[in-house]
């Protein structure tokens, strides 16, 4: 089904998640009334693609960005093309191949992410995105009640090079840089949205444990609940070229850039716009630790 808007058209590419907006030049001239079309469609659909931007440069890229919201930089990595742009490249280590939302180890993590394909492999290289929303709002009701009473420990002292499946001195170096300051925060496991008031899963690879629980019982309780979040029907991947921007709700998604292009190079460019420090259901807000 196409949902026609007033200037643009948004057609959902899965069943609980992801959209395809077409009709759009973005850039820093768009005009309030279709910003607020994106944004509608993003929270709607929590991560939209839009096709055929090769007009974009790096300051065309965070020029549009800075109308969703408020450019920051990466906590521990160092910005590349302009003070809020982060590149990533697979020849520098530039590989997430990992569930995960983007940021978990702060309080306050992005709430919006823009990512622009610059070299895409011929083969490989997709990235697939999963509905924390529907993963919380499908659970058993038992499981529900336990999940918005348990809290979590996410830090940034995650190992990157725990999938790798030969050395890479990119990569070791990569993470070096990615933990040169240890962050970790407690969340909620259910945190809610502060703009549409769902109710979404706070887990990915920056999780460390749950609060008031052994690592055995940690890991048991992760694996119950991040099934939930990655079961396929929950899911929509998208297969890059060159040009592509994808937009997503970070506090509502994870996601998990696919690694299996071999030595094929891959370039993405992501601007991340602030959020607020996430709150549970019973009000709590997320607090740092280290």
């Amino acid at each position: 089904m196409t949902i026609t808007a007033t200037r643009l058209a948004v057609a959902p590419v899965s069943g609980r998640i992801g959209a395809e907006i077409t009709g759009v030049a973005l850039g820093g001239d768009l005009d309030p009334a279709t910003i607020a079309e994106i944004r509608a469609a993003l929270l709607a659909h929590k991560v939209v693609f839009v096709r055929e931007q090769e007009h974009l440069d790096d300051a065309a890229q965070q020029a549009f960005a800075q109308l969703l919201g408020m450019p920051v930089g990466h906590p521990t990595l160092p910005g590349d093309g302009g003070d809020f742009l982060l590149e990533l490249d697979s020849h520098r280590g530039g590989k997430a191949n990992s569930w995960h939302t983007d940021v978990t180890f702060v309080p306050d993590y992005p709430a919006i992410s823009v990512l622009r394909a610059v070299v895409v492999p011929l083969a490989g290289g997709d990235t697939t995105w999963a509905n924390c929303v529907a993963a919380h709002d499908r659970l058993p009701p038992s499981l529900r009640a336990l999940a918005e009473t348990l809290w979590t420990v996410h830090s940034n002292d995650y190992d990157y090079t725990a999938n790798q499946e030969a050395p890479d001195e990119a990569l070791d170096a990569y993470q070096a840089t990615f933990t040169s300051t240890i962050i970790e925060t407690e969340h909620p496991l259910v945190r809610v949205h502060p703009e549409t008031g769902e109710r979404a899963l706070v887990l990915g690879s920056f999780f460390k444990r749950f609060v008031g629980h052994g690592q055995d019982e940690s890991r048991r309780l992760y694996d119950l609940f991040q099934s939930h979040v990655t079961r396929l029907e929950n899911t929509v991947r998208w297969r890059w070229r060159a040009g592509d921007v994808a937009i997503w709700d970070n506090r509502a998604t994870q996601h998990y850039a696919i690694d299996d292009y071999g030595d094929a190079h891959r370039v993405m460019r992501r601007v991340t716009l602030a959020g607020d420090v996430a709150r549970g259901v019973d009000g709590r807000a997320s607090h740092r630790l280290t």
